[in-house]
């Protein structure tokens, strides 16, 4: 007869590829179900945009064969449970990301309106916060400018701002509640109160991941949010030229500091090459090449991957439905490749914090 015991014995030996921990060890495993011959069982990932779900389910099936019964007919529920940065005033919130670049111009908000919704293809619940008070984006990339967020009262008597939703994200923005074509001349303070207001007075409901669209440059909405809020992790957006590549790099070393100390999640390179419409497999690297794949290495962080500079992309974002919606399209392609590194990155940040002490 089968046991549990056996079961866990044998999935003892199947290691979680990024964490190099046994999925027993990790609490990955549940519902086990025996009967006669038939074993079922659930392997629950910390993201369900994790990259290598084929290869644990297979290790798992070849682990009962080899150690339980060569015959045992095995099914595996392969789930996610997306694991959460501790956060004592957002606890609906599992975890935050920054997207930020040192310098303006490089397509961070591109960036972060590409991961959140690559993020949300992945089946995760997601929100995105557009922090450039200054010069706000996300209204006009999502096409929802002119809109104006509903104010609600929850049970407790306090009234809470509703963000509004657009393919299946929730989204806040200054936008929303300034003139589009007049300026915002706010001091420091009222730019701090302003973004903290986006996180501590919306409704999100359940989130995943709130993706957080930085303004350029490192100053007092950066330090507000990592002082003030348990940021999961920051990525980092560059272009391949040296300018870029310089302010990319202090913006960096602002996450590094001491009292800010915000993980790094790794490096996207934008404007990586140009590839023309009538010729799909050249790349030409007008811009420079490799530079950001050289930032990511100096600081020692992942390199997320390369966007080319194609129309297509602007096009997107100005008409209000940016690339990653639209299937096919290579520009799209690499959009979701960054959103599951990132999404992978995350899970292993968060459960490297929860590991069990080695002996």
């Amino acid at each position: 007869m089968i046991t549990k015991e056996q079961v866990l014995n044998a999935l003892s030996h199947v290691e979680e590829p990024d964490l190099k921990k046994d999925l027993v060890t990790l609490n990955m495993v549940e519902d086990i179900v025996i009967q006669d011959n038939h074993i079922s069982f659930s392997v629950i990932l910390t993201t369900p945009a994790c990259p290598l779900k084929g290869l644990i389910e297979n290790a798992c099936r070849n682990a009962i064969k080899h150690f339980v019964s060569a015959d045992a007919e095995v099914t595996i529920k392969m789930t996610s449970r997306v694991a959460a940065q501790k956060n004592p005033y957002l606890d609906n919130i599992k975890n935050i990301i920054v997207v930020a670049s040192g310098k303006g111009g490089v397509g961070k908000s591109t960036v972060s309106a590409n991961l959140a919704l690559g993020l949300a293809q992945s089946g995760a619940k997601v929100g995105l916060i557009d922090a450039d008070i200054y010069g706000p984006s996300i209204p006009i990339m999502f096409n929802v400018e002119g809109q104006r967020p509903h104010a609600i009262q929850t049970p407790d008597g306090k009234t809470r701002i509703l963000p509004i939703e657009q393919y299946g994200i929730k989204l806040l923005s200054i936008g929303f509640f300034t003139n589009p074509d007049q300026p915002v001349p706010w001091r420091g303070p009222m730019v701090s109160n302003a973004v903290k207001q986006l996180f501590n007075d919306a409704d999100w409901g359940d989130l995943d991941y709130l993706v957080v669209d930085l303004p350029p440059g490192t100053g007092d909405i950066h330090i507000t949010l990592a002082q003030g809020f348990p940021v999961a992790g920051a990525v980092i957006v560059t272009t391949p030229q040296n300018v870029a590549l310089a302010d990319a790099r202090k913006g960096i070393g602002m996450f590094m500091m001491n009292g800010i100390n915000v993980p790094l999640l790794g490096v996207v390179e934008n404007m990586s090459y140009f590839t023309p419409a009538e010729l799909p497999q050249n790349k030409y690297y007008i811009f420079g090449e490799n530079g950001g794949k050289r930032l990511a290495e100096q600081f020692q962080v992942p390199f997320l991957g390369e966007i080319p500079l194609v129309k297509g992309i602007s096009d997107s974002g100005d008409s209000g439905k940016p690339v990653i919606l639209e299937t096919g399209n290579p520009a799209a392609a690499a959009f979701k490749e960054i959103a599951q590194k990132v999404a992978q990155q995350v899970s292993i940040a968060n459960a490297k914090s929860n590991l069990p002490a080695d002996n």
